[in-house]
Formats: structure tokens, sequence, C-alpha cells
């Protein structure tokens, strides 16, 4: 089997469940020996802020010495990014290996008439692939909620993180934040431990209400005390406990996500499930990585890439934006799917983009362009419908190199992800002219 082959079964299986539970995900893992049960988690839930946070943690836990598997979800632009040793990505062959072994069993079960969700297969790859690796400790990030997530098959984690709750997938996790909040908490248990970032207090109750509940104690970003010393849109510069941390993820949002971690590794440490030092968690943070979150691509001219998809992501953006480039001429490219709340979205960004190109996203579930300008057409009176968003983006960087103004890519990390390679290579093309 080659790499391709095992990529194109895993895409050739159902993306979304026929009805939700967990007893899918538990057939699968049984048959696979249920490898979950060897392994430590700290799991993460939340609206957003998941990405980063788990980065965070993951950074620096290499950093502390251990060898520490990563899962998130989606990737930006290669499969791999989903499931990564120390940081790294797995090798094409492990991953093949890994699917050449365990496929057979989802068609055996689908046989006997068990129908397993791309999700569930890859959570189950993950589980497989960090087990047999002998990974002292997996940052696991849920997919869709929590509760119901099929990554709740796990056993007690070490530690729960639930990142900032707002509304989105609201057709499946519930229509109020006390319904998602209660989702996400679902991967609270007993004999653990919980840390939850800056919440609204609806979501906040619930929190408390739950850990009170399980019996479990909670502590909040909000007890890590940090002085900033600066923010940028490269990053930021703090002190915590005496020790200066830089972080290279940008926007005042990624402050209140490096709480959480710093949050979660403190209580970690603390309760002696883990030995790490602040010298180790600024070595581990100042490598963070996590692409299509206010990404810094070029800055002259300046070229931001950004995934918020939800009225949350879209406000962290409308800050960075209004902080970082408060007389700028901006140019937005944009794409969204159509069951996001777009009509919010745009709205909240009234008054912050100059010109608008909207541009396709190659997903199923995507707005399609001319409907999406028309949106936007009631707050930005310069608006461009194109066929792809590379064009879009050869448009938009034209005038950027003339004017200087700014371009910013946002709306979707399935847009995020399809334009992002394109970028990279257009800007590295344009750097290598100009020293000629």
């Amino acid at each position: 089997m080659t790499y391709e082959n095992a990529v194109e079964k895993i895409h050739s299986l159902l993306t979304f469940g026929s009805r939700p539970g967990l007893d899918r995900m538990r057939i699968l893992l049984d048959r696979l020996g249920n490898p979950q049960d060897r392994l430590k988690f700290i799991h993460i839930a939340g609206t957003n802020g998941k990405g980063s946070v788990c980065a965070m943690l993951s950074s620096a836990l290499v950093a502390a010495g251990y060898k520490t598997g990563l899962f998130i979800s989606p990737y930006i632009t290669d499969f791999r990014e989903r499931i990564q040793i120390n940081n790294c990505m797995v090798s094409e062959s492990v991953l093949t290996d890994a699917v050449e072994k365990t496929f057979p069993i989802i068609e055996q079960l689908r046989e006997e008439g068990t129908i397993i969700t791309e999700f569930e297969y890859v959570n189950a790859l993950q589980f497989y692939i960090h087990a047999n690796a002998d990974c002292d400790i997996v940052v696991l990030e849920t997919g869709m909620g929590g509760l119901l997530d099929c990554t709740n098959t796990i056993k007690s984690p070490l530690c729960a993180v639930i990142t900032t709750i707002g509304l989105d997938h609201t057709a499946i996790l519930g229509d109020t934040i006390e319904k998602i909040a209660q989702q996400k908490c679902g991967i609270f248990k007993p004999d653990s431990m919980a840390v939850t970032s800056k919440q609204d207090i609806r979501a906040m109750e619930v929190i408390e209400s739950t850990a009170r509940e399980k019996k479990i104690p909670l502590a909040t970003s909000e007890s890590v005390n940090i002085d900033v010393i600066e923010t940028t849109l490269k990053g930021s510069r703090f002190m915590f406990n005496g020790v200066e941390i830089d972080l290279p993820l940008s926007g005042d949002h990624q402050l209140e996500n490096a709480k959480t971690a710093l949050a979660a590794l403190d209580m970690l440490r603390c309760n002696s499930l883990i030995s790490i030092t602040d010298k180790q968690i600024a070595n581990g943070f100042a490598k963070a990585v996590n692409p299509a979150r206010l990404e810094l691509l070029s800055e002259k001219p300046i070229v931001l890439l950004d995934g918020a998809h939800n009225p949350n992501g879209i406000e962290a953006l409308k800050s960075a934006i209004q902080k970082f480039l408060p007389n700028k001429y901006i140019i937005a490219i944009t794409g969204m799917l159509a069951d996001k709340d777009v009509s919010t979205s745009v709205k909240l960004l009234d008054g912050v983009f100059d010109r608008v190109y909207t541009v396709p996203v190659h997903n199923p579930r995507a707005m399609h362009p001319a409907k999406l300008m028309q949106q936007y057409a009631r707050f930005v009176d310069d608006t461009v419908t194109f066929e792809s968003a590379e064009h879009a983006f050869d448009m938009a960087f034209e005038q950027a190199e003339k004017t200087d103004c700014a371009v910013v890519i946002c709306g979707s990390l399935y847009l995020a992800g399809e334009i992002r390679p394109y970028i990279i290579n257009k800007i590295k093309a344009e750097n290598e002219s100009a020293e000629k």
C-alpha cells in the first residue's frame, strides 16, 4: 500500500455518523485492542483556542523531555498534521503501515453492519500510532463538543482543559451557551482535574457545577499572572514567574490561551503528574506553531492568514487588525461555509475591510461567493467575486506591492488550507526575484 492509497482509504469513509454516540468507536477500539488504555492524556475541548493551547502544551512537554503525541483537527495543508509525535508529523510510512494493518477491521465491521466514519477512524489511528510509539503523554483535541466526541472514549485524563466557549455547531451541540458548555464538559471525568479559560458567566456556571459533580479540582486561566512586555503581529513577549516567554502566536487572545496552557501545566506540576521547569515551558512556548491562526506570511507587504470562522474567532481577528493595522487600507479575501453564522460574522467586520474579494471554498458546505458578497455589500462598498482564491490573491498582492496596503485572508480553515501553499510559494518566488 502506498501513502496515497492509505489517505484515499481514510477519505473514502463517511464524513459524519448516522447517529450520535460512542458505540461505534468503542467497538472499533475493542477490535484494535484498546490502544487508548495504554496512554495518558491531556484532553482539550472548547469553541476557540483549542489548537493554540494544544500547540503550547505539546511544545512545552517536548521541551521537558516527554515523548509527546498530538492529535488535532482539521489539518491545514498535510493530512499528517493531525497526528504528531514530538511536534513532528508522523512519517508517511508510519501512517501507511497503520492503515494497512487496521483498515481490514473497518471493512469487517462494515460487513457486520457497523459503519465507521472518517473522524472515528482517524481518531482510532492516532490512538494506535501513539500507543505503538510508546508516547508518554498525548495532547488530545476534541473534534466537536466533548461528551459525544469520539475522543471521549478515553478513561480519566491527567487533565481536562476547556478553552473559550461560544456559539458554533449549534445544530449538533445546542443553540445556547449553556447547552454547548454541557457538551464540552463531557470530557470531565472522576479522578482527574480540570482547567478552563476565562468564560462567559453562563458557561462558567456549567463548568463549575460539572467539576463539583465529578468531584474534581478546577483551575482557571485567571489564576495565572503574567506581565506583558509587548504584543505585535509576530507574537507576544511576557514574564511568567520571573522567566521571559516569547510566544510566536499573534493576537491578545493568544495571551488568554497561553494563560490557559500555563494553568494546566502548573496544575499538573503541582500534583506531581509532570516534571517541568518554567525555563522549559518558555523554551517550548517559543517553538509553538499553529498555522492559519493570525499567521503573518509576509511583512512587506503584510499578508495575514486566519482561519476564524465563527463570531468569537472573528472578534479576535477584528481586535488584532484594529490594534496592529489601525490605519492600513485592507483587502480581504474571504470564503465561508454556509452552516456557520455568516451574517453575524460579516456584521462584526463592519468598518474593518476597505475592499472584499469573495471566493469559493472547495467544501460541500461552502457558501457560494456571490451570496457571501451580498452579505458584505451591506457594509463594504467595494466587493468583487472571484472564481478562484488564487486569482483573488494575485490581484490583492499586486495592489499591496504597489500601495503598501495589507491583505487578509479569512473566513474558513478550509480556505486557509487551500490557499496557504500557493501564497507561500508566490511570496518566496517574489523574494527570490527581488534578490536577483
